[in-house]
This record gives C-alpha cells, structure tokens and sequence, in this order.
C-alpha cells in the first residue's frame, strides 16, 4: 500500500512538472512571436529562473539597446554616442558608436588650430596677392576672382567615412562598402586611409579630401539619410 502512494505521488508530480513546462513552452512561444521588450519583462516576471530565463534577459537587452540607438542615430550628435556608449559599452553597436565618436572628435580638430592658417594662407586668402601687381587696376581685380575660383574649383573641404582601430584594412573595405552601394554619389573620388596615433592605439581615419563645401555637404546629407557616418572636414 505504501509503495503505491509513494508511486501515486511520483506520478502526479511528473505530471504536474510535465504541465508547467508545457505551460512554460507554450507562453515562450507567444512571447517570441510578439517580440517586444514588454512581452519579455512579463515572461520574466512570470518565469524569473525558468528554462527560457537566460534567453529572454538577453532579448530584452537587445531590443533596449536597437531603441537607443535608434534614438542616438537620429540625434546624430557626439553627445548622444557617448551617452550610448556609456550605457552600452559592450553590444551590438558599440563599435559603429565608438567610430562616429571618433569622426566627430576627428573632424572637429583641423578647424581648432584656426590662427595657425596665418602661416599657410588658404586658398581664400591667396587671392588678394594679384592685386599689388603694376597692371591696370580693372585687369588686376579681375584675376583675383579668377584664382580664387580655382582654388574653390579644386576644393579645400573633405569628408571622415570612418575611423577603425582594426587596421587600414577596415577603413578599405569601408570605402569599398560605400563605393559599391552610392556608385554616383561617390563617382570621381580618391580616398586616404590616415593614421593617428592616441593613447589608446591607433586609429585609421577613412578620409576623402579636395571636395568643394557644395558636394562636401551634399555626400554627407545623402551618407546620414541612409544611416551612414559622415562627417565635414574644413580648410
């Protein structure tokens, strides 16, 4: 008679373990398909060290991290990287974060030493020399907007597409990515892997240069529309 109740007992307890992990599967099942971050929470409120725990804690992380950048994306300024990087340190878009950072931080440097251009005239100021010459004043003034055109011709403005710490490797592909996807829009341009050297290593800087302020600006609008980094290098 005991061993019988003890069977009974084993009995229903394998049942009732058999029915919570089919209850377990079927609410996993549905949570996967509504594949939102509030679908999960609930599954991990109702399951907080159930067999799918591990699963779902690492989806809602996901999708938190995909909403973020989202938001960081569509911000598009250096603070709003950072403030993704520090939230994210390690995930899915950690590296594309680093990287605009580092476009930004890039970009913005040539335009900092600003005074120091006394010493190598940009082309805007290497027109006024033409005028002092002993030529008929009208003939004079007339070729100093023709230098000057020129040099904007040829194009003091470039652009950052991206900055790895892999190897100029990365920044070539890169530019083959690019290249292959915005045939037109890239058509004609010759890029330059530049390294620099920081405390952290070396970064590669994906760089196009001698591009009028026009189609400078026009390739990075066009680049930011689909998602892509860009950034404005001045004179």
């Amino acid at each position: 008679m005991v061993i019988k109740q003890v069977f009974l007992v084993l009995s229903l307890s394998a049942v009732l373990a058999l029915s919570g992990c089919s209850r377990q599967q079927s609410d996993w099942e549905k949570t996967r398909a509504a594949n939102t971050a509030d679908a999960y929470e609930l599954f991990l409120k109702k399951y907080p060290s159930g067999e799918f725990t591990a699963q779902a804690q690492a989806r809602v992380k996901e999708l938190y991290e995909e909403r973020d950048w989202q938001k960081a994306r569509d911000t598009d300024t250096l603070d709003a990287y950072q403030a993704f990087l520090k939230q994210y340190p390690e995930g899915k878009w950690t590296e594309e974060a680093r990287i605009r950072v580092e476009n930004f931080t890039l970009a913005a440097a040539p335009s900092a030493p600003a005074p120091a251009g006394a010493e190598t005239p940009p082309p805007e100021s290497a027109a006024p020399p033409p005028a002092p010459k002993p030529t008929p004043s009208k003939p004079a003034a007339a070729n100093a907007p023709a230098s000057s055109a020129h040099a904007k011709a040829q194009g003091s403005f470039g652009i950052q597409l991206g900055a790895f710490k892999s190897g100029a490797d990365a920044a070539n592909k890169r530019w083959a990515r690019l290249d292959k996807e915005y045939p037109q829009l890239l058509s004609g341009l010759s890029p330059k892997v530049s390294p620099k050297k920081g405390d952290s290593g070396t970064l590669y800087r994906l760089q196009v240069a001698g591009l009028t302020e026009k189609r400078a600006n026009a390739i990075c609008k066009t680049l930011k529309a689909h998602s892509q980094a860009c950034v404005l290098i001045h004179p």
